[in-house]
């Protein structure tokens, strides 16, 4: 008996402390939390033994709610846009980043490296999405070609984030995001030719499916998906380059679980687990060591070369955290009205 005692008091030592427990990630609901939950915390509860449980919700409710419990997260890590992201940071509720203990980040495109608080976690594009059955004169080859009067009463876009159209209207009148306001003449330009502005991913699938909004600028995700619903569909990638977004992990300030929310992380940029990430969402991987099946590889708006992500629109994600709110009271008084 006292040999059965002591094998049972060497196995218990041996466990590590943290077998038991739990890693709680924070991420938007639906298709998003079954994401992660499928690819990363499969991995990392299969190497580490620790469960993962998802908090989810909408990307401002859940920063709210953080604002709220400061230094008490209810998360251990939160994945969220890059620009929201630096709500987050500037507010002091995410940890600054080891990278010594997210060995995989060595292989991190340039634009994944957000901030010392919160890096890529893989990426996508918003560009022209149209109807080729609808329109059938038009392959948009520059952003330009969204101010053809062909286009009266015929094109969508977001309204909770106006930042892609407004950096392109930029460019497009020889400057940046950061001097959007050379560009609100030719956003002016463009009012005939909106029909309605989608307010959510469901809103902008509903206005493309019905051909209510036969051209749009449209997250590439979502395009791909409408596409393997049988909607005839076509991405654009216009000359230019297409808008550039990333979404971000961090880990939360005040987290007791900060070296597991790095192993979390590091899971995160398995080269396989971004591979199957970017199969799923046809989106691109944020590391650049990633081997992607080639039909994946292809498609427009997915970038697995360092080149290939330079070419896009690049929104500085600290300016458009700092711009938000400005550009989307610009838009609705000047465009939407």
């Amino acid at each position: 008996m006292i040999r059965l005692w002591t094998l049972l008091v060497t196995l218990l030592v041996a466990v590590p402390a943290y077998a038991q427990d739990k890693l709680v990630v924070s991420i938007w609901g639906g298709s998003w939390r079954d994401l992660v939950a499928d690819t990363v915390a499969k991995k990392f509860t299969a190497e580490t033994g620790v469960p993962v449980e998802f908090i989810t919700g909408g990307t401002i409710d859940r920063l709210n709610k953080e604002k709220l419990a400061k230094g008490s997260p209810e998360s251990d890590i939160t994945f969220t846009t890059s620009h929201v992201g630096w709500l987050y940071a500037n507010d002091g509720l995410f940890e600054n980043l080891d990278l010594a203990k997210i060995p995989n980040a060595k292989n991190l495109a340039d634009e994944a490296k957000v901030s010392p608080y919160h890096l890529g976690a893989w990426a996508y594009v918003y560009t022209i999405g149209y109807r080729t059955d609808l329109i059938k004169n038009m392959k948009f080859e520059s952003w330009n070609d969204l101010w053809s009067p062909e286009l009266k009463g015929k094109i969508a876009s977001p309204d909770f984030d106006p930042s892609h159209i407004i950096a392109v209207a930029a460019l497009l009148s020889g400057a940046d995001a950061a001097h959007w306001e050379k560009g609100q003449e030719k956003l002016k330009a463009l009012k005939p030719n909106f029909k309605a502005f989608y307010t959510n991913d469901a809103n902008s699938q509903q206005l493309l499916a019905s051909g209510e909004t036969p051209v749009q600028v449209v997250l590439s995700m979502n395009a791909y998906y409408m596409m393997g619903q049988g909607i005839p569909l076509t991405l654009a990638m216009p000359k230019e380059g297409a808008v550039l977004g990333i979404d971000t992990v961090a880990v939360m300030k005040g987290s007791k679980k900060v070296d597991l929310a790095h192993k979390f992380i590091n899971v995160l940029y398995d080269p396989v687990v971004q591979a199957e990430i970017a199969k799923q969402k046809k989106g691109s991987p944020a590391v650049l060591n990633a081997k992607l099946d080639p039909e994946i590889a292809k498609l427009p708006g997915v970038f697995t070369s360092a080149e290939q992500w330079k070419q896009q629109i690049n929104i500085d994600a600290k300016l458009r955290a700092a711009k938000t709110a400005e550009w989307r009271k610009w838009f609705a008084e000047n465009i939407m009205n």
